[in-house]
């Protein structure tokens, strides 16, 4: 039986018209590619990738309830957030114990700076300690007033891909009358003075256990200049309320734990509380929660991202 073939014009044709289809349809998969391509990325994308820092802070509970358990936990947590300076509150070292600052920074490959009223070779010393991954440009500390408080605060200049900036870690007084009021005021204002003689013109974060709430008269002065890291991102959310006191130690929740900022120069971008669960049944890292944040160096007047709506 014979098959009867379309005339060679037509055939012609048919396979013209199928190369000009395969022709647009290439275009149009190129097309949708390049645009694809400069699809610009979402703000939070933008905002995250911005020169910054991150901080933390945390009340380590000195060596109290298996430290040697607790220190693995508190190790891990800090090597995934890989944070560019800590700051740490009730550091102790004895014999048997290890400078506790000392020993998370030799793990964590940071450089630290351990401050303490008890003299260097006493056999036991107690204080607060920075620990940064960046290089150090300067390091101070001080003993606030009153004298017969015994509290510090630590100061490291520290430089942030170009950046030079303050951190400073402090402890205030823990007593909840009116006279620890008075002293946790007279504490704020000498941390102030320091600051003023130590900072230079590099912006000031301030981070510790302040035993008070962020909006309370003891902290006035220091918040009538700096930001609340916490709260600036957490603005009327159920976060805002949040307690950095072990609830499983304490009853009453009370956020005492801040990271302030220098408002002027830093802006606020993310924030959450760390070590809040159990790491095993009945078992806390400290009698505290930790708080961490990313801070973003704040556009200089004029540039393009200043003027960017």
């Amino acid at each position: 039986m014979s098959t009867a073939f379309p005339p060679a014009r037509l055939r012609r044709a048919f396979v013209h018209g199928v190369l000009l289809a395969s022709l647009l349809a290439g275009a149009a998969h190129a097309a949708g590619q390049a645009a694809a391509a400069v699809t610009p990325a979402p703000p939070s994308a933008v905002a995250s990738a911005a020169p910054g820092m991150s901080m933390v802070t945390f009340n380590l509970h000195h060596d109290r309830e298996d430290w040697p358990a607790r220190r693995k936990v508190i190790l891990r947590e800090l090597l995934a957030l890989r944070p560019d300076a800590i700051a740490l509150q009730e550091v102790i070292q004895k014999p048997h114990v290890r400078n506790q600052a000392a020993w998370l920074a030799r793990k964590l490959g940071y450089d630290y700076q351990f401050v303490s009223t008890d003299p260097p070779g006493r056999f036991k010393r107690y204080g607060n300690a920075l620990l940064t991954r960046r290089p150090v440009l300067a390091r101070n500390e001080h003993l606030l007033a009153p004298r017969g408080d015994y509290r510090t605060v630590a100061h490291l200049r520290i430089d942030v891909d170009g950046q030079p900036v303050n951190v400073y870690a402090t402890h205030l007084n823990e007593r909840s009358d009116d006279s620890g009021s008075r002293i946790r005021g007279e504490q704020v204002a000498d941390l102030l003075a320091f600051i003023a003689s130590t900072a230079g013109t590099a912006p000031v974060v301030i981070a510790g256990d302040f035993n008070a709430l962020v909006d309370a008269g003891d902290l006035s002065a220091l918040r009538n200049q700096y930001g609340d890291s916490f709260g600036s991102v957490h603005v009327n959310n159920e976060l805002a309320q949040v307690s950095t006191l072990n609830r499983h130690y304490y009853d009453a929740p009370s956020r005492i734990d801040h990271i302030f900022f220098q408002q002027d120069r830093l802006l606020a971008r993310e924030a959450k509380i760390l070590f809040d669960q159990p790491y095993a049944d009945g078992r806390w890292a400290s009698d505290h929660y930790g708080v961490w944040t990313r801070l973003q160096f704040a556009p200089s007047p004029g540039s393009p991202a200043a003027t960017t709506p």
